[in-house]
């Protein structure tokens, strides 16, 4: 997806739902909605559409991207192709990170390496129909993207709080932020990963891991970041899917930059920030409790801060990676826009006083909102 020097080019992969608009449930319809989109002449050159665990769910991946503008337009695009592609089938597709109403169905896995990670965990995963944005951002090798995973770890619990955007389950508001972060507790080793002397030692525990069975293969793992397994890339998956496009934007951009800076940090001969596992734990966790309106962890210190200050110290970490790329106007006026309307799971509970199928079908707007092309309803 990325290739090149560390973040000179990046790619955004974004996680979806099918929902049938009438009963506001998720359907199991991806592979007729993926193989009408397929044959779409309008998807940007190098996008990806794949399947996802369930077939409830499908992904796409965006194509090389320079700049955040291409990196939107590959997503505005795409995501109209989506919609045009499972409007046929009289389904409407939804960008959250949890669904917000669900059978207690248990849907067959929609291909067969996804059977053999339902035959390994079972329930969590026969149920799991969790969507999430992930950034990935060029590199030179494996070994700096170990490297660099090892600088990033601190970092990782803002990028989650800024792109909560899963409060419900089931129609039940579940007091949390981001319920795919809790879900997605439930599988072995979730959340940040640990440090790395090299890439060797990352590879050996990753092998390990399999040998031990908890992983169902070397591709296969539940951190936060990790060497893509396939792309020259260090691949981002703290954040849930991107209610909006700007959403998803604001993520890539504040990721790339991110990297970009710890990159001149370890030419600099900087050490890797101190992040003990369970602060670590607990910073993740009161992400997605609490997205940005309560309190984080400082991971410097160890003590709570209210997240909004952890958001303003990322802004300020990366400040001259973002004015170097470009970047700098456009995610301050994301941010600002952030601030004016919330998170995404703020967002989903302004509208729940109408109730779960009312926010089910803002979010089929929101998530066609900005579509170059269809009209996504």
């Amino acid at each position: 997806m990325a290739t090149g020097e560390i973040g000179e080019t990046f790619g955004i992969e974004e996680e979806f739902l099918l929902v049938d608009p009438a009963s506001r449930l998720p359907a199991p319809r991806a592979q007729e909605v993926l193989t009408r989109a397929a044959s779409s002449d309008r998807l940007p050159q190098g996008a990806l559409l794949q399947l996802e665990l369930l077939p409830t769910q499908l992904e796409a991946a965006s194509g090389v991207c320079r700049s955040l503008t291409e990196a939107a337009h590959h997503i505005r695009t795409t995501r109209a192709v989506l919609c045009d592609a499972a409007a046929p089938d009289g389904l409407r597709l939804v960008s959250v990170g949890y669904p917000v109403l669900s059978r207690d169905e248990r849907f067959a896995p929609s291909a067969p390496r996804f059977a053999r990670i339902a035959e390994l965990y079972g329930e969590v995963a026969r149920t799991y129909q969790s969507c999430g944005c992930h950034v990935h951002v060029g590199m030179p090798d494996r070994e700096t993207a170990v490297m660099v995973m090892n600088h990033l770890r601190p970092w990782l619990p803002t990028l989650l709080a800024i792109s909560v955007n899963s409060p419900f389950d089931n129609g039940r508001d579940t007091a949390y932020h981001s319920w795919r972060t809790i879900r997605q507790a439930q599988f072995p080793g979730a959340g940040i990963p640990p440090c790395f002397r090299s890439v060797r030692e990352y590879d050996t525990l990753v092998r390990r891991l399999v040998e031990c069975g908890h992983l169902v293969d070397t591709n296969m793992t539940f951190w936060l970041a990790r060497p893509s397994g396939r792309f020259a890339t260090l691949e981002v998956r703290a954040a849930d899917a991107a209610g909006t496009v700007d959403d998803a934007i604001l993520q890539a951009g504040l990721t790339r930059a991110l990297v970009r800076t710890i990159h001149v940090d370890i030419l600099a001969g900087r050490p890797v920030p101190e992040f003990p596992d369970q602060l670590a734990a607990a910073a993740v966790w009161s992400a997605a409790r609490y997205g940005l309106e309560g309190p984080g962890v400082d991971p410097a210190h160890g003590g709570l801060v209210p997240a909004t200050d952890l958001l303003r110290r990322l802004l300020r970490y990366v400040r001259d990676a973002l004015e170097e790329a470009g970047d700098l106007g456009l995610v301050h006026e994301l941010v600002a826009l952030l601030r004016r309307h919330g998170t995404g799971a703020a967002r989903q509970r302004g509208t729940a006083t109408a109730g779960p199928q009312a926010v089910v079908d803002m979010l089929v707007a929101q998530t066609a909102a900005g579509c170059a092309v269809g009209d996504g309803s």
